[in-house]
């Protein structure tokens, strides 16, 4: 193969030592040093980009670590590694300076961002992560940041809805899941949501969470770090995301994360109370349930994806779809068209159930791999059903979530699906108690006498139903 057309060479001084620096078209930096072996680094992977000091040139670069430790202040796979060198005249720096510029302009790496910082989520270090581990990374790739600070929940959300978005090259998440759903909701309610939802949503792991960007970055083998999440928006790859509808009537919610009823629900919300502990009151308190275990009645029908039509009993059904609120304000939007008119490919699963939970990417948290066959963009949901369970049983199926083998166990139903419907029902043995409905780790709707049923929730403890659509987020991601 011939070597690479160089874009720019140069004589230079390396600490103080005659040397050489060279950029070829393929994107390759080489330093060559008398007496050393030379230097390399691939500008896409291992550049975050330059500045001028003087007469000298500082190349900032980051550099894989052997050994990292996850979310340890400064840890992550990445370190910070500076080059520095001398031309041997302002025509030879900026001739140099030019050339690098152009290049890395050619990546198209994003330039201007919106980043929201949650100073609420998880353990409250959201600002200290964003301030220490992210913002320096940012500007050492001089990406210009506007940062807003949530003041309160859904605030994203209304912020997004009504901004100027089009001068940012993407949006950034410093928070747990919460912030990117409400990013989410907010594009997908504009009127002129088919451009805005174009933007790349970037996830930068600050709260309890963190599933969506755990799942990104597990799937390359990196760390669930603020620092290896900034490197890969830094780098501006994309990937696409299913979004998932949830109807009920003409109310909507779009999921990028998870439908969870049952124990699971129960875990996620009632825990709430508990949320000093970060991440560990979810164990704390899964015990606690499991121990006082709860069934409830109701019934799940569902699409089955190729390959899945056993599980269930067949039954009829048709999605239903509210036909559009008519007035002069422009709408949002309305969800996926879809045309699943074959009422009897449906598949029924009668209660009483222990556990419903649907997922659209593998991991529900930073510790749970829910779904170890979920993919981010295949235009199908993951299902796990858990119906009757001994509760030993139950324990140590929970601890085996960490590792994805749960979905091994005879008492876990597994597939995937197009299309879902819930019909939750009533605690069993208490026809007066219902249950809670968790999209994305927030109540969607709240039963009769459940965790705060006194509070509103977005829909009704009834019957609902979750379509997707095939790839209509974006998010920055490492490159697959």
């Amino acid at each position: 193969m011939a070597p690479a057309e160089v874009i720019v060479v140069d004589l230079v001084l390396i600490d103080g030592e005659l040397g050489m620096v060279k950029l070829t078209a393929d994107g390759v930096l080489e330093a060559i040093e008398y007496g050393e072996p030379s230097r390399y680094w691939t500008v896409k992977k291992d550049v975050l980009g330059f500045v001028v000091e003087g007469k000298y040139i500082r190349i900032k670069t980051v550099v894989e670590r052997e050994e990292g430790i996850c979310c340890g202040e400064f840890g992550g796979d990445y370190s910070r590694k500076d080059f520095v060198f001398e031309p041997f005249s302002e025509d030879a720096k900026n001739r140099f300076c030019f050339k690098l510029r152009q290049y890395l302009d050619s990546l198209g790496r994003p330039k201007r961002l919106l980043v929201f910082v949650n100073p609420f989520g998880g353990k409250k270090s959201a600002l200290k992560i964003f301030e220490k581990q992210v913002k320096p990374l940012f500007e050492d790739a001089d990406i210009q940041l506007d940062v807003q600070e949530t003041k309160y929940q859904l605030h994203a959300r209304e912020m997004v809805r009504s901004m100027d978005v089009s001068k940012y090259d993407g949006i950034v998440c410093v928070s747990g899941d919460g912030v990117l759903v409400e990013v989410v909701n907010g594009l997908l309610q504009r009127a002129d949501w088919k451009t805005v939802f174009k933007l790349p949503i970037g996830v930068i792991p600050a709260g309890t969470g963190n599933g969506m960007i755990k799942s990104l970055l597990d799937a390359v083998g990196l760390q669930c770090c603020a620092n290896s999440a900034t490197i890969s928006i830094i780098r501006g790859h994309t990937r696409s995301l299913d979004v998932a509808t949830i109807s009920q009537g003409n109310t909507k919610f779009f999921s990028v994360l998870m439908l969870a009823w049952g124990l699971v629900a129960d875990i996620d919300i009632e825990s709430e109370k508990f949320r000093w502990m970060g991440s560990a009151r979810m164990d704390f308190y899964a015990i606690q349930r499991i121990i006082c275990l709860r069934q409830y009645n109701g019934r799940v029908l569902f699409l089955p994806a190729p390959g899945f039509e056993g599980y269930g009993q067949p039954t009829s059904y048709r999605l239903y779809k509210e036909p559009p609120v008519s007035n002069n304000k422009a709408l949002g939007y309305q969800g996926p068209d879809t045309k699943f008119e074959d009422v009897d490919e449906w598949r029924e699963i009668k209660g009483p159930f222990v556990s419903v939970w649907l997922h659209n990417v593998p991991w529900g948290a930073e510790n749970n791999l829910v779904a170890p066959a979920a993919k981010f963009s295949d235009g199908f949901l993951d299902l796990i059903v858990l119906k009757k369970c001994p509760k030993l049983a139950l324990l140590s199926l929970m601890t085996q979530i960490s590792e994805g083998t749960h979905v091994q166990s005879p008492y876990v139903a597994y597939l995937k699906v197009k299309a879902f419907a819930l019909e939750p029902g009533a605690l069993v043995g208490e026809p007066d108690t219902e249950g809670i409905i968790d999209a994305d780790g927030e109540v969607l709707a709240r039963g009769r006498r459940s965790y705060k049923c006194e509070q509103i929730a977005l829909m009704s403890y009834d019957k609902l139903q979750v379509t997707v659509d095939q790839g209509l987020a974006t998010l920055f991601s490492p490159e697959y």
